[in-house]
């Protein structure tokens, strides 16, 4: 797949993820085969408000390249302004968020509310992408419900405006998460545009990555919340791709050696009482399916230093090899 400068094989990206997506997720997510990664959600208006939290979002380590950063919004002159501010950081792409379906965003007129207006959304993408150098890519859904569906005319259209690449989450922006992803529509994307398309929504598996790689023929995936869970899908992913089956899942060590990893690089990046609170969240992933892993969970969410979360996790970790057989999967 080739996006500008960038040509990678068959690439398997991580999603933008609001609150999710900071430097240290990215730089784990990154380490364990995630090829392109991608900001949170970047608002054009806070940006060009000159806001010190949204500008933090555009920082970034070379280590993390390929790097995009999406940034949304639905006014022209704000997002142009923004795409100028957020080439300045020297990312690798930008991409334009019509896809993003939650109330504040959508019913706004930004994200996939834009798929309620397509000239607008033309406009938008067409002024992006005359503003900066670096490429422009879009990410949008199917349409705004079952009823709305055009998804081959919008991506025509994004192609015509001079966007480089567009991921689709195969879903409506009505379904939200619910509901099973529908990828029958790729294939007659594929066919009507020469510009790369990325497929987003459901990927939970390395099967079902492979199976969506091989049945639509989409250039790239794009990997969301079951990263959250899983950050090794990545790596699971092309491991099946190429031999067929899955291999190896991660064992207790591992799981550690990760998850301590990332709370260390969240406390570089955030100071230790704010990233040790926001850390909650990944748990459930890095212990899922563990014994009395919900007990454990429950006992960290009260911790609000390094140390005794590791104390905490290394007792728990040693009380479980005690157990005949361990039984460890994800």
């Amino acid at each position: 797949m080739r996006i500008g400068t960038l040509d990678i094989e068959r690439p398997i990206a991580l999603a933008p993820m609001e609150d999710v997506t900071d430097q240290p997720y990215r730089l784990v997510c990154k380490r364990l085969g995630a090829d392109i990664v991608y900001t949170e959600f970047v608002n054009s208006e806070g940006l060009v408000r000159d806001s010190a939290k949204t500008l933090r979002k555009m920082e970034f380590s070379e280590e993390e390249r390929p790097f995009g950063i999406q940034i949304y919004g639905n006014e022209e002159s704000s997002m142009e302004r923004a795409a100028s501010i957020a080439e300045s950081y020297s990312p690798d792409l930008i991409d334009i968020n019509c896809g993003c379906w939650v109330k504040d965003v959508a019913n706004r007129g930004a994200g996939a509310g834009l798929l309620k207006d397509p000239p607008k959304m033309e406009r938008i993408i067409r002024s992006v992408v005359e503003s900066v150098r670096l490429p422009v890519t879009v990410k949008t859904r199917l349409g705004w419900d079952s009823e709305s569906i055009r998804i081959v005319e919008v991506a025509k259209m994004v192609e015509g405006a001079g966007a480089k690449a567009l991921t689709i989450h195969c879903r409506t922006r009505a379904q939200g998460h619910s509901g099973e992803p529908d990828f029958s529509w790729i294939p007659s994307v594929k066919e009507s545009v020469s510009i790369p398309i990325i497929v987003n929504g459901g990927l939970n598996t390395p099967e079902k990555i492979h199976r969506v790689f091989e049945e639509t023929g989409c250039d790239g995936v794009m990997i969301a919340r079951a990263a959250i869970d899983n950050p090794w899908i990545f790596n699971q992913a092309k491991h099946f791709s190429k031999v067929g089956e899955m291999p190896p899942l991660p064992g207790i060590d591992e799981r550690v050696r990760v998850l301590f990893e990332h709370l260390g690089l969240s406390i570089e990046y955030n100071g230790e009482r704010r990233a040790v609170i926001e850390f909650r969240k990944y748990y459930a992933g890095y212990l899922r399916n563990l014994p009395n892993a919900s007990k454990i969970r429950s006992e960290l969410m009260h911790f609000l230093e390094r140390t005794p979360i590791e104390e905490h996790i290394m007792r728990y970790i040693g009380w479980l090899k005690t157990l005949e057989p361990v039984g460890v999967s994800l």
